[in-house]
Order: structure tokens, then sequence, then C-alpha cells
């Protein structure tokens, strides 16, 4: 599992820390919004909106020529830090773009060696750094942007100097007081030593440092490695009371200081993670630590499976972090155009922060299109939720969100490795009939569609529209899954479920569990878009069939918990009159089955 910034390096440099256009268009939000968390900081004054960058770790960790000439991870330096700041308050700042954001290795010098103050706290390495933290941040600020700097989680191994090293304004308080007595480690690389907070002087470490970074005026903090997630779990590993403390400490300090963890956070603690902090998130490093800054495989296209569960917990205060939008370089990003395209058009509509890692003193004519459309740009930053797959995670997908103003954004996608058409049927969207269509990478009206519109896009491609209907609303038949006019057949059975529609669902529906629902009745033969109600604690397949055809097999997204219900739509060819439809698990395990609702044209 590959982690995130400080030690989201590959089997070696693990070792070494454990010892010391295609025209793609955007998209807006989804379909609900959820309360803002309840922070003990400022929250609601932080993260009204995703924020927006640059953050050095992609280019630190790549290994593409002449970025790293002096040694792994040794781009970051004062000078490339104002280098790329320069371009960042020229080129992007006036589209939103203002956070520059300091990752792993600033207390380093290049051979990966930690430096730390006489409290134990991370100090400056002299040759990255040499006029230390304050005066990078004062430049920062100069040319009016924050400043974002880095953490990991726990009490690094280095500054622990064999448990006698003094606590700032704690008398009496030493590192062995903060810890537990058996040393046991801490965080993704297990680098740090665990903080026991039942502990009275524990607190205080923490507080120490957020009043240095507020001191030297920070603006932005990303607490790195945190669990559960970052590839742990386990009481060893949770890090919940770390994040709590350092809310607690930063409102201490009197200075607003944006609060992001990372990384592939444990959903089971989406809570959590909104209590305390601005941000999660949400996945692995997109990072492909290659001769380039990333890959599609490896790891861009996982963002399409990990980011639906995570929808629902998107709001002012608190977003989910998909990682760098490495888009604007061209061959050093390591993406086709149609690539590009649509990892920017997937991070806009997720409403993620878009903070890009690239080398803004050489972005390419493309990648700053990409950078700098308002359009996007307005749907990440906007105040309509994010975007959710309305479709299965099928290669072919469609993303949406219902806006405010009645409109729907809608997004495209072929995840497929070669070209193939893509479709959006009205009826996903809840209505019938036709509707006007803007292409927002284009900047360009296309005119009234009748009932949906069908795109045929390259390889990895998208496009993204704002669609406003011109139709009526359509009208739907329910049918519970657990009616006892429907057929179960293997292992299936009816569960109780506190969150679906009726109080129950299907469930075991696994090595040929089966439901067929009866009674679906049609006034007229045809395709149908079936809106299918499910829970799903992971992402899983099922066969779709009706009136005992060939069935065609669906992945479910996984709705992030086993008490969570989302839905997709599905098509199902109807005969006029009474119809089956089939939900067959087939060899392996599906999800389970809340409900269906079928339109009544």
């Amino acid at each position: 599992m590959r982690s995130s910034s400080y030690f989201a390096l590959p089997a070696r440099a693990l070792l070494v820390l454990a010892l010391t256009a295609v025209a793609v268009p955007t998209a807006h939000a989804a379909d609900t919004t959820p309360p803002a968390p309840t922070a003990d900081t400022s929250a609601p004054a932080l993260a009204a909106k995703p924020y927006m960058g640059w953050s050095s770790w992609s280019m630190q960790s790549s290994k593409y020529p002449g970025l790293n000439p002096d040694g792994d991870y040794s781009y970051l330096t004062e000078a490339n830090v104002l280098k790329q700041a320069g371009a960042l308050a020229t080129k992007l700042k006036k589209y939103g773009y203002d956070h520059v954001n300091i990752d792993a290795g600033w207390w380093m010098d290049k051979t990966w060696k930690s430096g730390f103050d006489q409290y134990g706290r991370q100090k400056p390495d002299p040759g990255r750094f040499p006029r230390g933290m304050k005066a990078v941040a004062d430049d920062l600020h100069a040319k009016g942007l924050k400043a974002g700097i880095y953490l990991p989680a726990g009490l690094e191994k280095g500054a622990y100097g064999g448990g006698g090293t003094p606590i700032s304004n704690a008398d009496g308080c030493t590192t062995a007081d903060i810890v537990y007595d058996d040393l046991r480690t801490t965080n993704g690389w297990d680098s740090s030593y665990k903080l026991d907070f039942a502990k009275p002087c524990t607190a205080k470490y923490i507080d120490s440092q957020a009043q240095l970074i507020a001191d030297w005026g920070y603006d932005f903090l990303k607490l790195d490695g945190v669990g559960p997630g970052s590839g742990k779990s386990g009481d060893q590993y949770d890090n919940v009371a770390d994040v709590a403390a350092w809310n607690r400490a930063i409102a201490a300090t009197g200075r607003p200081i944006h609060l992001e963890l990372s990384w592939s956070l444990d959903i089971g603690h989406a809570a959590d993670w909104k209590k305390y902090s601005q941000g999660w998130r949400v996945d692995t490093d997109v990072e492909c630590y290659c001769n380039t800054l990333v890959s599609w495989e490896n790891s861009v296209d996982d963002r399409w499976d990990d980011t639906p569960a995570w929808t629902r917990h998107a709001g002012p205060g608190g977003w989910n972090d998909l990682d760098s939008l490495d888009v604007g370089n061209g061959e050093m990003d390591g993406l086709t155009k149609a690539e590009r395209q649509s990892y920017a058009t997937l991070w806009a509509i997720a409403k993620s922060p878009l903070y890009t890692g690239d080398d803004l003193t050489r972005l390419d004519s493309y990648g700053l299109s990409l950078l700098t459309n308002r359009e996007v740009i307005a749907v990440d930053q906007g105040t309509d939720p994010p975007a959710h797959p309305v479709t299965p995670s099928d290669p072919q997908q469609v993303w949406a969100a219902k806006n405010t103003d009645g409109t729907y954004t809608v997004a495209l996608f072929n995840l497929a490795d070669k070209p193939a058409s893509v479709s959006a049927d009205w009826s996903t969207l809840g209505f019938q009939g036709k509707a006007a269509v803007r292409d927002l990478w284009n900047h360009e009206n296309l005119g009234t569609h009748k009932n949906g519109i069908t795109e045929a896009l390259p390889a990895h491609g998208s496009r993204l529209f704002t669609v406003t209907p011109r139709g009526t609303t359509l009208r739907w038949t329910g049918i519970e899954a657990e009616s006892p006019a429907n057929t179960l057949a293997g292992n299936a059975s009816v569960a109780d479920c506190s969150a679906c529609s009726g109080g129950k669902k299907v469930g075991n529906l696994y090595v040929g569990g089966k439901l067929t629902v009866d009674n679906v009745v049609v006034a007229e033969p045809g395709t149908y878009q079936i809106k299918v109600a499910y829970v799903s604690g992971d992402a899983r397949s099922v066969n779709v069939s009706a009136n005992g055809g060939a069935g065609t097999g669906h992945k479910f997204p996984s709705t992030g918990d086993w008490g969570t219900v989302s839905s997709v739509y599905v098509p199902v060819t109807l005969k006029a009159g009474t119809n089956t439809v089939t939900f067959d698990s087939g060899t392996g395990y599906a999800p389970d089955i809340d409900r269906i609702d079928v339109p009544q044209s």
C-alpha cells in the first residue's frame, strides 16, 4: 500500500525512513448536502469551499529527469517553493488558486535525516530552508497567498531523545511523559511513537507544535499518516485523539489554520474527521513514483471507484480530498489529453480541493486551459453539492448532481481502454422530454436534446455538461424488494434495515442468491432506466435481467457501510404489461437490494 506524502515512498525509501484533449466537460455536485461539521474550532469560517493551490509533493516524488538532481525528494527547497509561488501568483491566483503547501521533508536534509529543536519539534533544515519557515510564510503572504506546511502524526522517533527531551511550556514534562511506556509506534509508516492522551503532558506537546506553526504564520497544516487509514487499523494506529488534540490546539493559538488529514482515511470515522478537521484524503497517493508525476493506472483511475461512498460527507466546512491535480505539464504529467480532462472533471464534480503538483513555470497551453476554465472551477467552488454516479461503476458511466437552481451537472466518462459511446438518459435525472445542454469545457451551448444525450468518447475520455430541463417530471412506481409477492432463491433473505424504504431489504445475495421482483407493470414496451436502491459496504456486482432473459452484469459503487442506502439506474428492456426483473449474484457477492422504482412512461 502506498502512503501519502512524507511517507508515500517506495519500499526502499520506507526502509531508509525506518532507520532514521479531447474536450471533456465538467460537473457540479450531488443530490444531498451533508450538515456542516461540528468542529471545536472556527470550522465554518474555514473551508467554506474547497481550497485551491499548489503542493510540492508531486514534483518531490517524481523521477522525471531533472526534477530531483540532488537525490530522491531533493526538489523541496525554499528557492523552488518561492519560484512556484511566483508562478502561482502570476498565472493562477486570479482564478482562485492561493495556497502554497510545503509537503514532507522541510525538516530533513537531503539524506532524509530529521532535525528537531530543543523541545522535540521539527526544525527546518538549513540546507533546504536557509531563512527558516517564517520567512517563507512571510514571502507567500506578501504575494497574497496562503502558506501550508506538513507534519506526520505522533511523536517522531528522532524527537524522543531517550525520553528526556523537555516539552515547551510544560514544566517537568518530557517526551517520556507523552508516549506509551512500551513505545508502540503509529502512523502509516510506524515512523512515530504513539501519543498517550491519558497522560496530562501529552496535549502540551501538540499545543507547542500548533503554536510554533502559528507563530511562523502558517494557514494550513497537512497531518499525514493518520489512522484508522493510511494502510493501518487497530488501536495502535487510531489517531482520532491526535486529530482532536490538533483541533483544540489550533483553536487555542487564535490563528485560523485549515487542518487537512491524510491518507486513505477510514470512512467509518467520517464523523470524527468532519468534527475535527476541514478535509480528509479519501484515497492513496495519486503520484506514481515513476518517471512522470502520475499515471492513469497508478492511481488516477482508482478515484472513480473510491469516491462515491464519500460523496455524502462533503460540504461547507469539510471536503473529500482526491489529492493533487496534475494536468498542467503534458509529458511530465504522464497522461493523454483525454485523461487529463477526465482527471480534472472528476475532481471538479466531486468538489475536491483543486491543488496542482505541476511545475507552474512550464504549464503547457492545454494544461493551463484545464486549470483556468472558469465554468469548471465554478462547479468545484459553487454552493451545489458534489456529483455522484447515477449509473453503475461500469466502464461507461454517468455522474450527476441536481443543482439548487434546478439545473443538473452531468459528466460522462468512458473509463475503458478503447473508444466507446456514453449516454446520459434524462430519466436518470428524474424528468423526460427536452433539455438544453451546455458544454462547460468548450464554453458552448449544444442546443436542445430530447430524452438524453450520447457522446462518442476516446479511451479514458469524458464530457461535462450543465443540463437545463425543459420537459416534465417523471412519475415512478415503487416496489419493495421484501414484498411477499417477490421470489427469493438460494441464500437470499429479508433483513431489517432502518435506513431502507419500508425498514427492510433483501440480503444474502451471494453464490446463487437471487431476488426476482414480480409484477413489474409498464404500459409500453421499451428500455427503461430502473432506479435500484441498495446497500453495500463495498463495491459489488450483480446480474440484472428481465423476464428470464440473459442478464447484464453491473458493478454497484460502495455506499460506505452496511447501513447507508444509495441508488443507481440500470437499463432493463421490458414488454408491455407484466414483467419480472431478477437480481442474480451469480458466483459472487451482490449488494443488498432495498427497492426498485420503475418509470411510468
